[in-house]
């Protein structure tokens, strides 16, 4: 089965918001055997939709659409399914009473607007929406079907986990589609293609590969598509086996694996504590690894020491080795690590201290000058990275890399 995506919606075209609806469907149609092949979005008018929403059914064997159900005048998807299909709006009851019962236990009164919210096509099956005020929508058209929802994301995902895919699910060819991602760090992507590439050119050809880089991390995606799912999960297992043995520093973690998670898991495991000292980073590694539920088992906190105050009379860094050495310096990242991780008894520390820029920079040390330290009650180490003139990316690069640092070295023990 052949799918499109189609988002309804200004907001997403002027890039209001960001559209997070087509990665999260392509990802459920995929585990559920489904080949996307378009995703697009367009505008609230009534003859866009009506154009585009025709083309695509006459391509595409599935048609989901996401936004412009809503009860004000700019969402005017209903109208133009209506106008698609030669049908008419027709009120559907069991909508319009859970509709009536929402408003009634939010003591919120009942508008006309509201009401409209179940009136849907005559020629559409209903598809129940419990946590908002608008259904989903299935049509069947010839030997295709569209499919509409919400844009709320919430709405559309309880929307296509309840009805959408046990429905693909149950009309299933058996016809499976496996994707296996890989997260490297540490080769830019031109290297670690160089370094794999034997291994890549011996794929089998039921194998596809693609290279997904960011600033993270490069995922390399291992793509299969068979009716033995057990089968097609053992070829692809057996290549990622043959890849550890190239590159096995550089391979951090699988799926959704992020390089926080990692070495989340690499402390709670030694039963160790972790403190941060961060300066260019400015508390984005804290920001990492709090987003960790159940951080709080190992992480003891952190000190943001942007200025060189904090860091000689928090963390204890002599002002000598700032006058000396400044504070994008060997000497004083590894006293920051040193201090953080006294001043918080921690098994462990992490710190960072750089030019992140777009300014600052000198010659001896140009923007992207990091210095990064982990320290522990036997050794402490630094590493200097040199990285771009973009402020964003160096702050995510320099963290991830002192994650990376301490990844290994508790891997090493």
């Amino acid at each position: 089965m052949n799918a499109a995506i189609l988002t309804i919606g200004q907001e997403i075209l002027i890039g209001q918001i960001i559209d997070t609806n087509s990665a999260w469907i392509a990802q459920k149609l995929n585990e559920a055997g489904v080949n996307v092949q378009l995703i697009t979005s367009i505008p609230d008018e009534n003859s866009t939709i009506i154009s585009v929403v025709n083309e695509l059914l006459n391509k595409f064997n599935l048609v989901l659409v996401t936004g412009g159900l809503g009860p004000t005048s700019d969402d005017v998807t209903k109208l133009a399914l209506c106008e698609l299909f030669d049908c008419e709006l027709t009120t559907h009851q069991p909508t319009l009473e859970r509709i009536k019962n929402l408003f009634s236990s939010r003591g919120l009164p009942l508008t006309r607007l509201n009401e409209m919210q179940a009136d849907v096509p005559d020629r559409c099956e209903v598809l129940d929406n419990p946590l908002g005020t608008a259904p989903g929508m299935w049509f069947k058209h010839g030997d295709s079907v569209l499919v509409s929802m919400p844009g709320v994301p919430f709405e559309m995902k309880s929307i296509m986990e309840n009805h959408v895919i046990p429905r693909l699910l149950s009309q299933s060819t058996e016809i499976v589609i496996v994707h296996k991602t890989v997260h490297t760090f540490g080769l830019p992507e031109s290297f670690l293609a160089d370094k794999i590439s034997e291994w890549e050119s011996n794929l089998p050809k039921s194998i596809s590969l693609a290279y997904l880089p960011s600033p993270n991390s490069i995922r390399l995606r291992l793509s299969s598509t068979g009716n033995n799912k057990e089968l097609i999960h053992k070829v692809i297992y057996e290549q990622i086996e043959k890849l550890k043995a190239i590159i096995p520093d550089n391979i951090f973690g699988y799926d959704n694996d992020t390089m926080a998670l990692v070495v989340a898991n690499l402390l709670k495991n030694s039963n160790s504590t972790l403190a941060l000292a961060e300066s260019c980073t400015g508390g984005n590694i804290s920001h990492l690894i709090t987003s960790i539920p159940g951080s709080s088992a190992f992480f003891n906190g952190s000190v943001v020491a942007y200025s060189n105050k904090v860091k000689e009379e928090v963390l204890g860094v002599n002002a000598k080795l700032i006058e000396e050495h400044g504070a994008v310096s060997k000497q004083v990242v590894e006293s920051m690590a040193v201090g953080v991780r006294k001043l918080m008894n921690s098994d462990y520390s992490i710190a960072t201290s750089g030019i992140a820029g777009p300014t600052g920079g000198t010659q001896a040390k140009p923007v992207g000058t990091i210095w990064v330290a982990i320290s522990s009650r036997n050794f402490t180490e630094s590493k200097l990275f040199k990285f771009g003139n973009d402020r964003e990316r160096n702050i995510i690069r320099s963290s991830i890399s002192a994650l990376n640092m301490l990844r290994l070295h508790l891997l090493s023990r």
